[in-house]
This record gives C-alpha cells, sequence and structure tokens, in this order.
C-alpha cells in the first residue's frame, strides 16, 4: 500500500478514485499522567514517554485508514493528513485522512 501526502504517486496513474477514508485512535485517560510522569525523560526539551505515545497513536490511526483503504480495493492513499487533537483532559485524538485510489 503505497501511502503519500501528496494528491499524485509519481510515475504512477491514479486508475480510480474510490473514496475518501479516516483512522481514527482515541487515546485514553492514562495517557496525559503518563506523560506527565514521564517529564523525568525530558532530555533537551524533549520528552521520550510523550513522543513514544504520540508515534504509537500515528502509526495507529494510519494502519486503520490503509486497512479501510484496502477494503474498498485500493492499493494507494493519496493526500494523507494527520491532525493531534486534545479532547478533554487526559485525552488525546489521532486522525488519519487520505483518498483512497487505484494506481497503475
Amino acid at each position: 500500500m503505497i501511502v503519500t501526502t501528496t494528491n499524485t504517486v509519481q510515475g504512477r496513474e491514479i486508475e480510480a478514485y474510490l473514496d475518501i477514508v479516516s483512522g481514527e485512535v482515541i487515546m485514553g485517560a492514562n495517557v496525559v499522567r503518563d506523560f506527565l510522569a514521564g517529564i523525568t525523560d525530558i532530555i533537551g526539551g524533549r520528552s521520550g514517554s510523550y513522543e513514544s505515545k504520540l508515534a504509537e497513536g500515528r502509526e495507529m490511526a494510519l494502519k486503520e485508514m490503509k486497512d479501510k483503504a484496502r477494503a474498498l480495493g485500493a492499493n494507494a492513499v493519496v493526500g494523507v493528513d494527520l491532525d493531534f487533537e486534545t479532547l478533554r483532559e487526559g485525552m488525546m485524538m489521532v486522525i488519519a485522512t487520505g483518498t483512497a485510489v487505484r494506481v497503475k
């Protein structure tokens, strides 16, 4: 599965635009507490715990988006956008959206 933030796949022709696909992940209440507990990891202004949780959420959202695209018969997702939102205290949402396509 080709996944790209661009609207085209270089060197490939898009045969069919299938549908908009998305993957959403909401990370529960323990996330913020884990982040705060991980403040002791901060080295040079970066928190390894925080970055790890963000990466985990991103990968889960992308996997869900690709699974939905694959179910539509797509072999690529173009125009991918990732959004990170804080819902309410202790909850974070990661959303991956794109257009499922079939490329030659």
